[in-house]
């Protein structure tokens, strides 16, 4: 997909959530629309970098039936993550009680959950993940129901491990679920709350 078509295509969306944020310009949040988005999200989860994203051996369609079905869930939702206009990475939120990863640790209704698969960076941009991260956690936590971040990366991924650490989350167990053995963080309102100020 031409770059500059997907820039005005997501420019012209909804905004879900958007933020100004020091040194990186206007953040917006739009809703992944499954068919038009097949292209972009199959670039994105095909590399190996996102191998820990589990969707390294799916097809095009095969990626975008997952986003459909996500899509048709009102627990799970998907994101866009756009950074000045350009396309960031993918943001899934979801209620841990309605996820399969309730049966690996004892999930709260205040517990909201995430998964965050950046895009592939031009140039490294100073402070970006920890810059969105609050951004998103901030969103979060802007349902006054809920009081903590909750994130399984895979045991295996070291790197997006102390990404999430390096943000304020704190290491809870390790659990097996159904396609990996993943590594809870958490991160509760007072301490997220805590470090902003």
């Amino acid at each position: 997909m031409n770059g500059t078509r997907t820039n005005l295509a997501l420019s012209a969306r909804p905004t879900v959530y958007e933020e100004e944020l020091q040194g990186l310009g206007r953040f917006r949040l739009v809703t992944i629309e499954p068919e038009s988005d097949a292209d972009l999200l199959y670039s994105w989860v095909r590399e190996e970098r996102a191998r820990f994203w589990g969707m390294l051996s799916l097809s095009r369609d095969e990626v975008r039936d997952i986003y459909q079905f996500l899509d048709s869930l009102d627990t799970h939702h998907g994101y866009l993550m756009c950074v000045d206009g350009n396309p960031a990475g993918i943001f899934q939120t979801y209620e841990p009680l309605q996820d399969p990863v309730s049966e690996a640790y004892e999930a709260r209704a205040e517990d909201t959950g995430m998964h965050l698969l950046l895009a592939p960076a031009d140039r490294p941009v100073r402070n970006f993940t920890p810059t969105l991260v609050a951004a998103l956690t901030r969103f979060l936590l802007a349902d006054p129901a809920k009081d903590r971040v909750v994130a399984e990366p895979d045991a295996r991924n070291a790197k997006a491990i102390r990404r999430f650490e390096g943000c304020g989350f704190e290491l809870g167990p390790t659990v097996q679920l159904a396609e990996k053995e993943a590594q809870l963080v958490f991160l509760t309102r007072e301490r997220f709350e805590s470090q902003a100020s």
